[in-house]
């Protein structure tokens, strides 16, 4: 006879703590953040990181119950009204699933190139967490394990970073609060570096041997010129049509494919 999932009813002052994880300095203070729904968790679980708790809909328990048998070990769960819910989902039609997980400790530049990554991806004073998200899936895709991101950048355990993402932040290296400027002569002892610019440089191409590093900025700014002069090589995608320019996340699927010379069996 298979056994019903018991679920733990949460103290107002778990409830407090994980509503305050809405905010930066509380993920960091507390070392957690929140990821919401099943295909972030499921992704969540092919990875590393730790899950500290579940959170169930109370009402939807049913519906994860036999999930929740197949992933569960120590971790906690808990279950929520619909009032409670809603002040932790992000979402206007839940599925009624979310995981508190434990951040990891923070690397500096040093160590994560250490382990010599083929390519790197670096992200320039990117605040748009929608762009992030996006950014860190196309990451994984085509193989940029390792993201420096450049201080003045949204957190990356942003709620909005992690559902964009779509559960790629679990499987990409990211070192936040980076000074592209002390970090940049480290970086190019080894990588190639390739700077993104709207109007000048070259159109991307397939690069023979080396390793890279993408250099990109945000949407509104771009990189700054101190930073654009110590690159390698610029490159600009050029268009045909009357747009005023592509988002950061296109901009960037096409630079990373170039990037990844992908073979022709692929």
């Amino acid at each position: 006879m298979a056994h019903s999932l018991e679920l733990i009813k949460p103290s107002k002052s778990q409830l407090q703590a994980w509503a305050d994880l809405s905010h930066s300095r509380e993920r960091r203070g507390q070392g957690l953040f929140l990821a919401e729904g099943y295909k972030i968790i499921q992704e969540l679980y092919r990875s590393h990181w730790e899950v500290k708790a579940f959170l169930v809909m109370g009402r939807k328990k049913d519906r994860w119950e036999p999930f929740l048998f197949t992933v569960i070990t120590d971790e906690t769960v808990f279950g929520l009204t619909d009032a409670q819910w809603g002040k932790l989902s992000q979402d206007r039609e839940s599925e009624g699933l979310m995981a508190v997980v434990e951040r990891p400790p923070r690397e500096n530049v040093a160590t994560a190139l250490s382990r010599k990554p083929e390519r790197l991806l670096l992200l320039h004073q990117v605040n748009n967490p929608n762009n992030l998200g996006a950014l860190l899936r196309t990451a994984q895709w085509f193989g940029f394990g390792t993201i420096l991101l450049g201080a003045g950048s949204v957190d990356f355990t942003n709620p909005k970073v992690v559902r964009s993402s779509m559960g790629s932040i679990f499987h990409v290296r990211i070192v936040d609060e980076v000074a592209f400027d002390e970090a940049m002569p480290l970086i190019k002892r080894d990588y190639f570096v390739l700077g993104s610019h709207a109007r000048k440089g070259a159109r991307p191409h397939v690069r023979a041997g080396g390793k890279t590093a993408l250099f990109l900025g945000s949407e509104s700014h771009g990189i700054p010129k101190s930073l654009l002069a110590a690159c390698d090589e610029l490159w600009r995608i050029p268009g045909v049509g009357d747009a005023d320019s592509l988002s950061l996340p296109q901009a960037a699927a096409i630079m990373m494919y170039e990037c990844a010379s992908l073979p022709d069996n692929v």
